[in-house]
């Protein structure tokens, strides 16, 4: 075959873009001094290579025999949609310290009591150091393979010759591939080392999961191509300071991507939370104004959390709106509401939201919960313990249906709740279809008026 060739480019190290001469700005995401020197290799054309071709529907026992892999961990089962897919390429990311690493190693250990050896690649630790988590973790297994190397094409070979049952590569910042001229880490490198490591798991049919760094913005670091790249995304939320750990899949071609994984963090590492709402009502204030439950869908899973406001005079100007677990756009469309449409005088107060627990509510159905407290900080009158809300706000005032009713009924029923506050269509849906109650009292709610004479008797 021909020597191959090479030439220099600019690669802009926040987008990819490529350029022949160097520029002060990246003319696509418009970054500047991001470009970058790097050299790229070349290899002349040699010819076609034979290319397989067969029929889409020539390969059903092939796929009826497609079993996904269990990690033996139910609740990390759940987030990828039933189990691992054979050949799939997993990207997990977190803020540091999060419990990535820790995550990887109890599932592999999982994987490998049922599948065989599986092979874990490490350029961040060396091998005594992932010998003394796996010790903390009581993973200490002869089938996980353990191998401290950052050349993408040596750790490449290593699997191809161990034909491991999964593969992981913690981290993919820290590899590199010889052909590209660039340090590890860089756009280039993270992008060339994942295309390589995606023909490993299509070609061969391994698994492999690749732990990614995290920016301060919050996002996988790297180019955005790297998460179109891979199968499936998974995120680590959830702060150090707090026991609860909740694993997102933002990005899933296999199964949901509104599915979450609940854990706790100990000494012997990560522990799913089986009871998710139980655990998070569970340090629940007793008679607090401010606090109301609300039963939030969390892909086919209900959960109940605990909605806390605190409303208290501002000590001049404009009050602060501040929202944790929940977006701040719409706790300041809730608080406009509830001032336009109940006559509350909201703009001289400090506002404070928050998702008890350390989970985000992305959902609609939060809206009446996001009302309620606010009244109930706002007027210091408590809500019954034994109550629930649930409902989309409009910008009226009035309450909307949200989906999945029956679910969140029957969670809350189980958890002993009495009285659910929903939209006033919803309930008579459930009227008309003579719907089962559980024995719980349906309020109807047809805007923040009826809301607040519910509730604490005002007009």
């Amino acid at each position: 075959m021909p020597p191959a060739k090479t030439k220099t480019l600019f690669r802009c190290q926040q987008c990819g873009f490529e350029a022949a001469k160097w520029l002060g700005r990246c003319p696509d995401c418009g970054a500047w001094d991001s470009l970058l020197e790097s050299t790229v290799s070349t290899h002349p054309k040699t010819g076609h290579n034979p290319i397989t071709v067969q029929p889409l529907d020539g390969g059903n026992s092939e796929v009826s025999n497609l079993n996904r892999l269990q990690t033996g961990i139910a609740e990390l089962d759940r987030v990828l949609g039933g189990g691992i897919v054979p050949g799939s390429l997993v990207l997990v990311g977190g803020d540091p310290g999060i419990g990535k690493s820790t995550l990887l190693l109890q599932f592999m250990a999982g994987v490998a009591a049922t599948y065989g050896q599986v092979l874990y690649v490490t350029g961040e630790e060396s091998l005594q150091q992932v010998r003394m988590r796996a010790a903390r973790l009581c993973v200490n297994r002869a089938d996980i393979a353990v191998a401290t190397e950052t050349c993408v094409e040596e750790l490449i070979g290593l699997a191809e010759q161990r034909r491991p049952a999964l593969l992981a590569v913690d981290s993919i910042q820290t590899v590199f591939t010889r052909e590209a001229g660039s340090l590890p880490g860089s756009i280039t490198q993270v992008r060339e080392s994942a295309a390589r490591l995606l023909a490993l798991a299509k070609q061969q049919g391994i698994p492999v999961f690749l732990v990614g760094h995290v920016t301060k913005e919050g996002s996988i670091a790297g180019p955005r191509v790297l998460e179109h790249m891979v199968d499936t995304v998974l995120y680590f939320e959830g702060d150090r300071g707090q026991v609860f750990r909740i694993l997102r899949a933002v990005k899933n071609r296999f199964g949901s991507t509104n599915e979450i994984g609940v854990f706790t963090m100990r000494e012997q590492g990560l522990a799913e939370v089986a009871n998710p709402s139980a655990l998070f009502l569970a340090e629940r204030p007793k008679g607090a104004p401010g606090s109301v439950v609300l039963p939030s869908m969390e892909g086919s899973r209900p959960i109940m959390v605990e909605v806390q406001a605190l409303v208290s005079r501002s000590n001049g100007g404009s009050g602060r709106r501040t929202a944790i677990g929940a977006d701040a756009q719409r706790l300041a469309l809730l608080t406009a509401v509830l001032e336009k449409k109940q006559g509350v005088n909201l703009i001289d107060h400090d506002i404070f939201l928050n998702i008890a627990g350390g989970i985000r509510i992305e959902e609609p159905a939060l809206d009446l919960g996001v009302a309620t407290a606010l009244l109930s900080s706002y007027l210091d009158r408590p809500i019954d313990a034994q109550t629930v809300v649930c409902g989309e706000v409009g910008l009226a005032g009035e309450v909307r249906a949200v989906g999945q009713m029956d679910q969140r009924l029957q969670e809350a029923a189980r958890l002993g709740f009495t009285r659910f506050l929903l939209p006033v269509s919803t309930w008579r849906q459930m009227q008309e279809r003579k719907a089962t109650t559980k024995g719980m009292e349906l309020t109807p709610i047809a805007n923040v008026g009826e809301l607040a004479r519910q509730l604490f008797g005002v007009g």
